[in-house]
Order: structure tokens, then sequence, then C-alpha cells
């Protein structure tokens, strides 16, 4: 993907993750799911932070950039996306696929920095 593709992708979730502020949803979930929601969203932004990172250096990372923006971008969307569904009361089993989810960003973190020190 072209550098700008992950700058407007780090930038979209970075929306993402204010929109899906608990605002709204503070009166409506109990204090654990509320929990729930705010570390999702909490993770949701350091994916997009470390997109727009990945944007930003281009195509000095040459091919690692690729991997390091498909890991974050992956990373953000499964972590996120369940703990955000477990939050509002999806089945225990979701939280399986979480942890899946939580070493995609590690893996991407990690391509970053290989690709930083080639």
């Amino acid at each position: 993907m072209p550098t700008p593709a992950w700058i407007a992708t780090g930038a979209l979730l970075a929306v993402a993750a204010v929109a899906f502020g608990a605002h709204g949803l503070a009166a409506r979930l109990h204090a654990r799911s509320l929990e729930l929601w705010e570390t999702a969203a909490r993770y949701l932004i350091y994916g997009a932070f470390g997109l727009l990172a990945v944007g930003l250096a281009g195509d000095r990372l040459g091919r690692g950039a690729g991997v390091a923006g498909w890991c974050l971008a992956a990373g953000a969307v499964v972590f996120s996306g369940t703990v955000f569904a477990l939050a509002l009361g999806a089945p225990r089993w979701l939280g399986a696929v979480t942890p899946l989810g939580g070493a995609l960003p590690i893996l991407g973190f990690l391509a970053l920095a290989w690709s930083a020190l080639r």
C-alpha cells in the first residue's frame, strides 16, 4: 500500500477511536464493560499512531513498511473489534480471537523497528 494510504488508514482509525467514545454508553454499560470499551478504544488509537508512523516514514522503510502497516491495521481492527464486541455482550468465545489481534501489532511494531534500523 502506498504511503498516503497508510496515513489515511491511520487517520481513519484515529477518528474511529474517538467516535467510539464511551460517552453515550456510560449509562448503559456496566463498569467492566465500560473498562473493556475504553481498552479497545485505546488500542485502536495506538494502531492508528503506528500506521501514521509507517505512512510518514514512507519509502525509506522499503518492504518492511508494508508488513508493518498490514500487521498494525489488522491487529487494531481484530483486537479492538473483538473487545468492543465483548463489551457489548458478544459471546465469550470471541475472546479467544483477541490474542491474535494483540500479537499482530507487536509484529507490526517489530517490523517497523527492523525496517527503520536496516
